[in-house]
């Protein structure tokens, strides 16, 4: 029998020869250390970031947005060439001609040409695209391999925010052949012609791992290795200053002391809301004096005193933030009042009987779903309400949970957020539209058609009338109340030059994670 030593004597002369190797003179070479770069994120899981799976909020797009672009994108001053370098308005025909990029590849080595983008476009009017609408393109033709025309199905004015800069092109010669496309998730389902290509992605744990396409036509990529790691909020400061993490959000009170220690801190301007979910399709909520009612019963203010500790804006029952270019002023604020609310409760025919008010019998109860993100916020609520004499039964759920039960009405109240506050584009998304984002709300025939027609106005002096009046609308109906918009707080290690989007990433997400900042140019 072998010793254990006479198995290891091969690999020990191997180590031997190669430290000899190493040493000579003029002889270097020690492998070139790859450089990371690691964010940390409180949740974890955004999807597989492939178009057709990332998860429906900002952070699932950004991740799936280092693997495929689009045909514009915005820096931190507006709209820059990606897969496009250049591009003309045809008004005659109502569209836009692209010159697309060339000596682009796929990360499998394909060309890329304009039979991607015609592919994509086609793609799409059968299989919607959850951050497009698709009815803005009414067609798409290839005039040669690096010359696109889109054709309008009519004027539109945000067609770079919602269309061209948001929707990712897809490779027609992987995906031509692909009929589910929510459930393509091996490895040809996560090619595209960004910098980075997918390493490694572990839902369980939350975490992803890329690495730079060496062939990217834009530049060298910054950093070698891009990781997302999943750590809690409490923890993220300790994770910086050890180096674990090269970026994380901070609470505001302890920023001062992490950039006297060198890091670079950044803010981003409002465009994210915290907001009172009311379920207007069954009743008392369905009536509109009801939910007058609850904005007047709650301290917007006080709230942003006490559970955001300053660190906010009262939100504008207008949705839009105060510094907003879009803001209507003149909208009704409905300042704190518990008097009020009352009144307009009595008037619906309730009785305060005790603490709490009752009709019929039955004392008015309503249930407040929150993720525990807003626990301190829900407590808050909960008290000014039941101050008002509205007995409501509060409850923390894990917060897909909650976007879950709000999707399908499952609910009284809830408390959720969402960014994308910049262009008025996104009243419709977080208005009309479906889904958990949105409150959903059509009965306003009026404001509907005013949302809807603003997409179509190019003269911006009118556009912005008419926003104006559907703020004003909005802030009357009140179909959801901003309860208020956080200050956000990003530290990083400088490593990388990073920086908020102007009016957010694709169609609004106020994330600091633009791929560019990732770019050598």
């Amino acid at each position: 029998m072998k010793s254990k030593l006479s198995h290891l004597l091969p690999l020990l002369l191997t180590v031997v020869v190669l430290a000899a190797t190493l040493a000579l003179p003029g002889c270097d070479n020690t492998p070139e250390e790859k450089v990371s770069y690691t964010i940390s994120d409180t949740t974890g899981d955004w999807g597989y970031p492939s178009p057709y799976s990332h998860y429906s909020r900002g952070p699932g797009y950004v991740r799936m947005s280092f693997i495929f672009e689009t045909l514009v994108w915005k820096d931190d001053s507006g709209f820059v060439p990606q897969l496009a370098e250049s591009w003309e308005y045809i008004e005659a025909d109502n569209a836009y001609r692209f010159n697309l990029q060339h000596d682009v590849t796929w990360h499998d080595g394909e060309p890329f040409t304009a039979d991607d983008v015609v592919f994509t476009i086609n793609y799409c009017m059968e299989h919607q695209y959850q951050w497009v609408d698709n009815s803005i393109v009414s067609s798409a033709e290839a005039l040669d391999d690096h010359t696109v025309v889109l054709y309008l199905s009519q004027p539109y004015a945000p067609f770079f925010q919602n269309f061209a800069g948001a929707l990712p092109i897809l490779p027609q010669h992987i995906w031509e052949g692909v009929t589910e496309p929510e459930t393509f998730l091996g490895d040809e389902a996560v090619i595209g012609t960004g910098l980075y290509t997918l390493e490694d992605y572990n839902k369980e744990q939350g975490t992803y791992l890329y690495l730079a396409y060496d062939d990217y036509y834009l530049g060298t990529p910054a950093v070698d290795e891009l990781k997302f790691v999943k750590i809690s909020e409490e923890l993220i400061p300790a994770a910086l200053e050890d180096g674990t993490v090269s970026m994380g959000s901070l609470p505001a009170d302890i920023t001062a002391d992490f950039e006297a220690a060198g890091f670079t801190i950044i803010t981003p301007p409002p465009s994210w809301n915290a907001k009172l979910t009311i379920n207007h399709q069954k009743e008392p909520l369905s009536n509109k004096e009801f939910r007058q009612a609850l904005a007047y019963a709650i301290d917007r203010q006080q709230l942003v005193e006490i559970t955001q500790r300053g660190y906010a804006m009262a939100g504008n029952p207008g949705l839009l933030p105060p510094t907003s270019a879009w803001y209507n002023p003149d909208v009704p604020q409905y300042e704190y009042d518990v008097a009020k609310a009352q009144e307009l409760l009595t008037g619906l025919g309730y009785t305060l009987e005790g603490d709490y008010f009752t009709k019929d019998g039955q004392v008015l109860t309503l249930e407040l779903i929150a993720a525990a993100d807003f626990q301190e916020v829900g407590q808050f609520i909960q008290q000014q309400l039941e101050l008002a004499g509205i007995k409501i039964e509060f409850t923390t759920l894990e917060s897909k949970t909650v976007d879950t039960r709000v999707d399908a009405w499952e609910f009284d109240l809830s408390i959720y957020g969402h960014g994308g506050l910049y262009d008025p584009s996104i009243l419709k998304t977080v208005i009309l539209d479906d889904g958990f984002n949105s409150a959903r709300y059509t009965s306003n025939e009026t404001l509907t058609q005013l949302i809807t027609d603003q997409f179509n106005e190019m003269d911006e002096a009118t556009r912005r009338d008419m926003i104006l009046q559907a703020q004003q609308i909005y802030a009357e109906d009140l179909p959801a109340l901003s309860l208020y918009y956080p200050e956000s707080y990003t530290a990083h290690d400088g490593s990388v030059d990073l920086f908020y989007t102007i009016d957010g990433i694709a169609i609004g997400v106020p994330i600091a994670l633009n791929r560019m900042a990732f770019v050598n140019q």
